[in-house]
This record gives structure tokens, sequence and C-alpha cells, in this order.
């Protein structure tokens, strides 16, 4: 297997590369925009910059390279961004994806494209594969456009869509629940958590795992893959605050009214993941498994 990454310098692309580097029978080959962040760490993964909006540039590499498969993690994900900045969404979610398609079809490469629960309207969850999209802002506009391009495709292709990714990575600038709240609480700030918003939020690991897996079984078709536990953000924030022993009462209850944010969040999401567990024999850590292992990392690099 000759397995390519688009964006390695994400932090699901930073997690394929730790999986993946040394992994028998995967010749692996990292790709991303701009310099190649994980070079100290895997000096030994071969990286080449690639911008997924350059049409040619996509097909020039696929053609030199010939990969089998290819996981396609690439994408503008900042929400209210993607609000802001129409144009640069549909570049990067949109047009990147159908270039990325393109090419797969020309070299015959299973495509492996990762979407979001951000393209269902949130009045209901949790969320089996067959869930009628409908997004409530733009990104889950591009990303739902991005999987109809990935479904027109005539290479093996297989979609995982998934829900609020938390994880650390190797010099990357975006925080996420588990640290943010660990880290305004160390600080004693008070800080404002929605409790009328469900998610079953996923270890960046397992993301990578069920990637893996989608490539391993050249599985095709939609899957889920997330953590299990539906859960809202305040209750996340209570049990980091409970793990790190820090003071619950700076967390206060709030809902989403509360703040003003460009882009519209679904309410209730979450996912089913039973297809997921049965097809490919993903199996994701608890939420208290991910918050210790965020712990365990964070210690190791401070």
């Amino acid at each position: 297997m000759k397995l390519l990454i688009t964006g390695s310098n994400g932090l699901l692309g930073q997690k394929l590369v730790a999986l993946l580097h040394q992994q028998a029978g995967v010749q692996l080959l990292a790709t991303s925009r701009g310099e190649n962040k994980l070079a100290t760490l895997y000096p030994e993964v071969r990286f080449i910059p690639l911008d997924l909006t350059d049409r040619a540039q996509v097909q020039q590499v696929l053609d030199a390279e010939q990969p089998t498969h290819l996981i396609h993690t690439a994408a503008m994900t900042n929400v209210d961004e993607c609000e802001l900045h129409h144009e640069a969404c549909w570049l990067n979610n949109v047009t990147a994806t159908e270039h990325v398609v393109e090419a797969c079809e020309q070299f015959n490469v299973h495509l492996v494209h990762v979407s979001t629960d951000f393209i269902f309207s949130g009045e209901q969850g949790p969320l089996t594969e067959d869930a009628i999209p409908e997004p409530v802002n733009f990104y889950g506009q591009s990303k739902l456009a991005a999987e109809k391009a990935v479904q027109a495709c005539r290479a093996p292709w297989a979609i995982l869509r998934t829900v609020l990714v938390y994880g650390t990575a190797h010099e990357y600038g975006r925080t996420n629940i588990v640290l943010w709240v660990r880290d305004s609480l160390r600080a004693s700030k008070h800080i404002k958590v929605v409790s009328d918003q469900l998610r079953t939020p996923t270890l960046a690991e397992d993301l990578a795992q069920g990637c893996w897996l989608a490539a391993q079984h050249n599985a095709t078709g939609i899957y889920h893959i997330s953590g299990q536990e539906l859960l809202t953000p305040y209750e996340m924030a209570l049990q980091v605050a409970a793990y790190f022993n820090l003071d619950a009462s700076l967390i206060e209850k709030v809902d989403a009214s509360t703040f003003t944010q460009p882009a519209r969040r679904p309410l209730r999401t979450g996912f089913i993941i039973t297809k997921a567990k049965t097809d490919l024999g993903y199996q994701p850590h608890t939420f208290a498994e991910g918050i210790a292992l965020l712990a365990q990392q964070t210690t190791a690099t401070t």
C-alpha cells in the first residue's frame, strides 16, 4: 500500500503520520501546504508540499507518486472564518476536493474523505449514516458539496464523518475543549460553557484509526466515526475539571444564545457508530480516556 495524506500539518494529518510512519507494508507520503511541521519528529517520512487548490499540481503529484490510497484530511475547518470568507472556504473545501476526486479517478486511487456532523441541521441526534443533511452554516454547506463531489467519484471512495475532534498536535495554533477548559481553570478564569448543544466528542487518535481502518478494508460508502458518549460541552467541561482536580465553580452553564458568533451551530448532533464498529472494527476511547491521554501528552511536551 502506498498511502498519501493531504493536510499532514493539521491535527488529524499529524495523528495519521504518527500512526502510520512505521506501519509494515505501508509506504507513506505526507503532503500539506507550506513547510513540513513534522520534519524533526519523523524525518524518515517523505513530504511533498502540495496546494490542493492548484489542479495541475494535484494531477502532477498523483501522476508522479501513483499512490494506491489517499486520505483527504485537508480543509478549512474554522466555522466562523468560513462564514465570513465564503470564497476561501469554497476554494479550500469544495474546489480542492474536486481536484482530489478528479486525480483519484484518473489514477484509480482509493479515496478516504473526512467530513463533519455540521452538514446536519442539529434538530435531532445522535445520527446514523442515512440521516438527511441540512446544514445551517456555510462551512456545513461547503462540506456537503465536497461530499457530493466524492460520491460522484468513479474510483472507490469512503466518506468518514466526524464530530468535535480534540487532541494535541505539534506547532498547532488551535486549542480544543479539553485544553481550553483545563488551562482556563488553572489560570482561575471564569468560563461560560454551553449546555444546550449535544455532541459525541472524538479523540483525534480515534479518527486517525478510523481513517486507517477504512483504507485497510478498502471500505466504500459513508461511515460515522466519533466517540460514543453524547455529551454537552458543559458536561465535558465538568469532566475535565474533575480529572485535573480544578475548581468547577468557575464554569458557568449557559445556552448558545449567550454567544454572538458569525456562524450558527447545529444544536444536537452526535453519531451512532454501529456501522463503523461492525464493518471496520472501530473502537473509540471514552471521553475520560481521551482526557487522560491528552494529560499525558501535554505533560510529556512541557
